[in-house]
């Protein structure tokens, strides 16, 4: 059983290396200030938070709807803030968010590729739910850039007629490929360059390497697939936009 000698020399451990990133940000000239430590501060809290809270989920199942509906909320709520500045970029970070989730939650569930138990369902949801939310922020962000970039050309298109949405058409395709690019690379490397969080997980957890293998492949293939929906959704909808966002100051 951990003492609590062994938790303060973790913690102790945890903010060295905490200490190293903000020093190594500040010698470099990044910029970062304290965020490093800020952010690993809530990471504690929020971590200590979901620990209890998975105990009591993990003896009463029927809370997992809860849970997930709180993992969702989060995620749509983190996103519809990066997304603030565009056309309804608040409505349509969450819809993103909850579509693209749901499609591969419910295709990963439905094909019995994962059986439907509380721990799967939590970890699957949390490792999906997080990547539909990077998804929503950076197609969005990518969008943004973008259509500042070659507002000229939108302005083209809507001077010929076109909709708002075959003007934005492009710009979009290229927000959502170049969202998904870090996440396909990861893929690509997976095993040889790295052994990604799902497969060291289930190992950790007992699982044979062979069945961590399915997991972690059932794990990449949902983050594809929630990632490429929440793209698509975010930046088709923010295509229909009637207005160009404001040029930066």
């Amino acid at each position: 059983m951990t003492s609590a000698v062994d938790y303060a020399w973790f913690g102790a451990g945890l903010l060295v290396v905490v200490l190293a990133t903000v020093l190594v940000a500040w010698r470099a000239g990044i910029g970062l200030g304290w965020t490093p430590l800020m952010s690993l501060a809530r990471a504690v809290v929020q971590l200590g938070v979901v620990a209890l809270l998975l105990r009591g989920i993990l003896t009463v199942p029927w809370t997992v709807v809860a849970f997930l509906l709180l993992m969702l909320t989060t995620a749509s709520w983190t996103a519809a803030g990066r997304l603030r500045e565009l056309w309804h970029g608040r409505r349509i970070a969450v819809s993103g968010v909850v579509v693209g989730a749901g499609v591969a939650l419910t295709l990963v569930f439905a094909l019995r590729l994962v059986d439907l138990e509380v721990r799967y369902l939590v970890a699957v949801a949390g490792i999906i739910i997080g990547n539909a939310m990077s998804a929503a922020t950076l197609s969005g962000r990518n969008f943004l850039r973008g259509v500042r970039h070659r507002r000229d050309e939108v302005e083209a298109w809507l001077s010929l007629g076109a909709t708002p949405a075959r003007a934005h058409l492009e710009i979009g395709r290229e927000a959502v490929r170049e969202s998904l690019l870090p996440n396909l690379d990861q893929t690509r490397s997976t095993g040889l360059v790295t052994l990604p969080g799902a497969f060291v997980g289930a190992l950790f957890g007992g699982a044979s390497p062979a069945v961590a293998a399915q997991f972690q492949l059932v794990v990449l293939a949902g983050i594809a697939l929630a990632m490429t929906v929440t793209g698509v959704v975010v930046t088709r909808q923010l295509g229909r936009s009637p207005y160009l966002p404001a040029a930066p100051s």
